[in-house]
């Protein structure tokens, strides 16, 4: 009896309330899509393979807990919030495609769905899906296909090719939006040759390839730009080429080594200091100032819980500073870039990244460089346009970093050559970090801590730009960057959402305007 009582009690520790806010696990995200696979009235086909018309499970995430329920539990003790998955399904299969959200629970073990519906009831079209792997492969194809006749013209402008090729190949960037009003999906396509960096080697062709219908057999190139010059067919440029009047932009042959958009250093700095031998780095010499239990991060006064959800990144709930909420959510939403250019994809170019997945963009980080060497590393598992969770090794780094000044300091002169005392406190943040690589930018997400109760949301840009070919048109809308290379004028929008919870839940803000009030100087007679 003794034996049998002791057996049933629970196994382990209860489960951290931040649990409720944690992604989901292989495990889930797996049961998720079996679940949904096995529903013959939603027709569910693998992601990879097989033609674009077709249903298939796109994206699988944690559904946050509403936040009214997610209170009743951490601040009265109520029940535990049903715990659900977000599902996205591309219906391509039916009579009205579409892209329809589904709610899945109750996790671990999913036993129903219900839609999650948008404001107006309206459905959002089938051609306004993101792009999947399968859909860029069949584009590559109906490009080198299309684009077959102008092969001599490539070949002759930059010694790269399309046409049966394995070294000194083109490829191409695309662009987005996908059109100019509901329902197009006819993409820019910016020709590059395919080197390091090769976000930097346009070719000088850009092409408009129509890929709305469901059947790759009926996409056609509509357009094409090359050089300063607008075509209306490949056929067009082509004989263009043939009868030799087309101002060719020939490009220099890449060098072996030594290639400028090449993150290989080079070149050599006058000073003469030592640049072979290590630079600072970042010491714990007495172990962690810091706590990570699961998906909770607690750090002197700081405890919160975290994620990183697939389709946009870091979020941040239930944020307290000295056992106080000041936050129940704080995330990253969208970055936005808008460009500006002489060539129809700068023109074009509206990026809005989420629609890349940022999150599930968050590749590996590289110890001592992503993040310092003391570094405690967190895997993610996303489950995005793939047939089962992929493993994204130290997608998210958390360590301490010293911010170079003090936090605060005092040094009370005598103004005798003594003082009275001195006072300083060492600047230091614990920083919790990913990154996203959305083609040619990558994005340092940083949320960072600070002892005196200050929260700093921080975003760096890096990677390459996002460049066209040079045309002398061009430097209106840039700045010449490379011989053939201009870098085009453009803004980044980053949106974050702040759901602050001070001293309770019924936060609002207000702004203030500043008016210069002119009265006469109670001191000096005459001024004002």
């Amino acid at each position: 009896l003794l034996v049998t009582v002791a057996s049933s009690g629970p196994s382990a520790e209860s489960p951290d309330p931040a649990s409720i806010f944690a992604d989901l696990s292989p495990e889930e995200l797996r049961a998720v899509r079996t679940f949904l696979m096995g529903r013959p009235e939603l027709g569910l086909s693998p992601s990879q393979g097989g033609p674009l018309a077709k249903n298939s499970l796109f994206l699988v995430e944690l559904l946050p807990p509403k936040k009214r329920s997610a209170l009743r539990f951490l601040e009265h003790g109520g029940a535990r919030p049903r715990r659900e998955a977000r599902a996205i399904v591309f219906f391509g299969a039916q009579a009205e495609p579409n892209v329809t959200e589904l709610a899945v629970g109750p996790l671990p073990r999913p036993s129903s769905y219900r839609l999650l519906g948008f404001k107006g009831g309206r459905a959002v079209p089938f051609s306004a899906r993101p792009m999947t792997r399968l859909e860029y492969e069949l584009l590559h194809e109906a490009l080198v296909a299309a684009v077959a006749p102008l092969e001599p013209l490539l070949r002759e402008a930059t010694g790269f090719g399309f046409q049966n090729c394995s070294e000194r190949c083109l490829t191409f960037s695309d662009i987005a939006p996908r059109g100019l009003g509901p329902g197009e999906r006819r993409t820019w396509l910016v020709i590059q040759r395919f080197v390091e960096g090769y976000f930097l080697h346009p070719a000088g062709l850009e092409v408009l390839l129509d890929h709305r219908d469901p059947d790759p057999r009926r996409w056609a190139v509509r357009q094409l730009w090359y050089n300063g010059r607008y075509f209306g067919s490949v056929r067009e440029l082509a004989e263009s080429h043939a009868r030799g009047t087309l101002p060719l932009a020939r490009l220099p042959e890449p060098p072996a080594r030594h290639l400028f958009s090449s993150y290989e250093p080079r070149g050599r700095f006058a000073s003469g200091t030592p640049t072979e031998v290590h630079g600072a780095k970042v010491c714990e010499p007495q172990g962690r100032r810091y706590r990570l239990r699961g998906n909770r991060l607690e750090y002197g006064g700081w405890s919160l819980a975290f994620r990183l959800r697939s389709s946009a990144g870091l979020q941040l709930f239930d944020v307290r500073f000295g056992g106080e909420r000041v936050a129940y959510e704080l995330s990253v939403q969208e970055a936005i870039a808008f460009y500006g250019g002489h060539s129809p994809a700068a023109m074009q170019t509206k990026y809005m990244d989420a629609g890349w997945a940022m999150g599930a963009s968050s590749y590996e980080l590289a110890r001592g460089v992503d993040c310092p060497e003391t570094a405690a590393f967190l895997d993610a598992h996303h489950l995005l346009d793939a047939d089962g969770p992929v493993r994204f090794r130290h997608a998210l780094c958390v360590f301490e970093l010293p911010m170079g000044v003090p936090l605060r300091r005092h040094f009370d002169s005598d103004f005798q050559g003594g003082f009275h005392f001195y006072a300083g406190l060492e600047g230091r943040a614990l920083v919790l970090r990913t990154t996203s690589t959305v083609y040619n930018y990558d994005y340092i997400w940083d949320f960072l801590l600070y002892p005196n109760g200050v929260l700093e949301a921080k975003v760096h840009a890096t990677g390459y730009i996002h460049a066209t070919f040079y045309t002398p048109e061009g430097r209106r809308y840039g700045s010449r960057v490379h011989s053939h290379l201009l870098g085009n004028i453009h803004t980044h929008l980053v949106h974050y959402k702040v759901d602050l919870d001070v001293a309770g839940s019924g936060n609002s803000f207000e702004t203030m305007d500043i008016r210069f009030e002119n009265i006469s100087n109670p001191w000096s007679a005459g001024a004002r």
